[in-house]
């Protein structure tokens, strides 16, 4: 999809939802043949970095809801690869580790969510794709003081 005068009357919402759609379908593909989706990859990959994490900060991290995030953790738990265990600080949440076959898939497949971000990198320079991630960020932060603020 080319900028040109109906790009320009376009939402931006749209476009970015186009966008992501077209990025996620791409990982989707790739990721395909591990039976992983990238929703849940990316809850996966985030347990990985960060062990023992309860799911209000997994949630956050992901930027998913407790009910999305309920439904993959359960779905990864029975995929057999994360595990959960009782908080210690708050008997009423859990931590959330991953298990071994959980930490090769996230090594077995990261190289491939790599390969999606250099694929959208290459229809930009250096410079620009830094400044993509800066407004998508800065509009990122400022929508999420407004529903802070509703």
């Amino acid at each position: 999809m080319e900028v040109n005068q109906r790009g320009a009357d376009l939402a931006v919402g749209f476009i970015m939802g186009v966008t992501h759609r077209k990025i996620a379908s791409l990982l989707q593909h790739r990721l395909k043949e591990y039976d992983i989706t990238p929703e849940q990859w990316s809850v996966l990959n985030q347990i990985d970095q960060s062990e023992g994490l309860i799911q209000k900060e997994i949630a956050g991290r992901c930027g998913k809801d407790k009910p999305t995030t309920t439904r993959i953790l359960d779905l990864l738990e029975s995929k057999g690869l994360i595990y959960k265990q009782t908080g210690k600080q708050d008997r009423r949440s859990f931590a959330v580790f991953s298990t071994e076959r959980g930490r090769t898939l996230i090594r077995e497949t990261i190289a491939l969510e790599q390969g999606v971000t250099e694929e959208v990198k290459r229809c930009m320079s250096e410079e620009e794709y830094r400044v993509l991630l800066n407004l998508l960020e800065r509009i990122n932060v400022h929508l999420t003081g407004q529903l802070e603020n509703n």
